[in-house]
């Protein structure tokens, strides 16, 4: 695939060897040429453990401290007082029967579910369509919960969940290329602590095998490990 002049002139910016210290790897991202809109900073965590094996499954979820930078549409199956609680949050669509059947039917458009846990016996049935695209609402990612409120708040101020892939790793957005680099240096320290805190106790070796920060349109650069991670003392 031939590559734009943009991408190529940002690719040479980038020694594909070295590993970079993350306030420099931003740094090569921010002075790289931009694309026409607000690129999202995406980070990759390669790990060492072997996801088709339960005690080796990495989830969890965590707040960003300056968000994403995207508008989330939040989904919450209540009824009664959890329902106007979910609207009096923030929620975009709330509901029960009627968000059921407009699923069915092929709608699909908000990022995130949550569901009181009396609701799941109606969300159960859309299992299919829901956890096909990972919209299904969890007890382990805190989206099956009596707490609709401040789960709803959580969501739209930048609590992200993550989950290892079965290549064993794990991607999510840390923010949006405007950003001033120093919050996006600390969301990509967040979520580093956060995966390391899931580290499953059969994991044996080392657990971050390979770490890179790109933007959408943008090259990917190697991240220093050091940089990134608590310091033990």
């Amino acid at each position: 695939m031939k590559k734009s002049k943009r991408l190529r002139a940002a690719n040479e910016k980038v020694d594909r060897l070295r590993h970079y210290p993350i306030e420099e790897a931003v740094d090569v991202l921010k002075e790289s040429p931009k694309a026409k809109f607000d690129e999202t900073v995406e980070l990759v965590f390669r790990l060492g453990v072997d996801p088709k094996h339960a005690d080796q499954m990495v989830r969890g979820t965590v707040a960003l401290p300056h968000g994403t930078g995207r508008n989330v549409r939040v989904l919450v199956f209540a009824e009664g007082e959890k329902e106007a609680e979910a609207k009096a949050a923030g929620a975009d669509f709330v509901g029960s029967d009627e968000l059921t059947q407009k699923i069915q039917g092929g709608w699909l458009d908000f990022d995130v579910a949550v569901a009181t846990p009396d609701m799941m016996k109606k969300v159960g049935r859309l299992g299919k369509i829901l956890g096909a695209r990972g919209l299904m609402p969890n007890p382990k990612a805190g989206t099956v919960t009596m707490d609709v409120g401040k789960t709803v708040e959580a969501l739209k101020a930048g609590r992200i969940e993550f989950r290892v892939d079965r290549q064993g790793s794990i991607a999510a957005g840390v923010g949006k290329l405007s950003f001033d680099k120093d919050k996006i240096v600390e969301n990509v320290k967040t979520l580093a602590e956060a995966i390391i805190r899931a580290k499953p106790a059969a994991s044996k070796g080392k657990y971050l095998l390979a770490t890179s920060i790109s933007s959408t349109m943008g090259p990917g650069l190697k991240l220093d490990e050091a940089s990134i991670t608590p310091q033990r003392g």
